[in-house]
């Protein structure tokens, strides 16, 4: 059998599943990449699977550092919006023999994995103003 590039691989996928860009892919592999690094690091010598709840928190770390506070809107504009999205590209990369699966793994990994809003847009909005603020900022028709 011959092996599909991975190029080719995303021609198949997008004609059969035009939801996610081409982009949603390319980043997903690399966030796979990112998170596998990672757990090398914390003591891990050898490659290994990885489950889909430690790639939804490489993507997100991952995002977080290479978009910054663009992150989510780069994700709509490629079709992810949610961990459920991720999941899909997943699966989509499985079926065509990019990606690797093992019995345990499924689309319901990804399931409710974080909220968008708190892990990408949150961390870049000012902090809270301090509460003796708060209440100076009350309307005066309140007083």
């Amino acid at each position: 059998m011959q092996e599909i590039s991975f190029e080719r691989a995303l021609d198949v996928l997008r004609a059969k599943d035009p939801r996610y860009e081409r982009e949603a892919y390319l980043f997903v592999r690399e966030a796979l990449d990112h998170t596998q690094q990672a757990i090398r690091n914390h003591g891990r010598k050898s490659l290994r699977h990885v489950t889909g709840q430690e790639l939804l928190g490489g993507i997100r770390e991952f995002g977080l550092k290479q978009f910054g506070p663009m992150t989510m809107m780069l994700f709509e504009e490629w079709g992810i919006r949610s961990c459920e999205d991720f999941g899909e590209i997943v699966f989509n990369l499985v079926e065509t023999g990019v990606l690797a699966k093992t019995p345990q793994d499924s689309r319901a990994d990804f399931a409710g994995g974080y909220n968008f809003f708190e892990a990408f847009r949150k961390p870049y909005l000012p902090k809270a103003k301090p509460a003796r603020f708060a209440t100076a900022a009350a309307p005066l028709w309140d007083k």
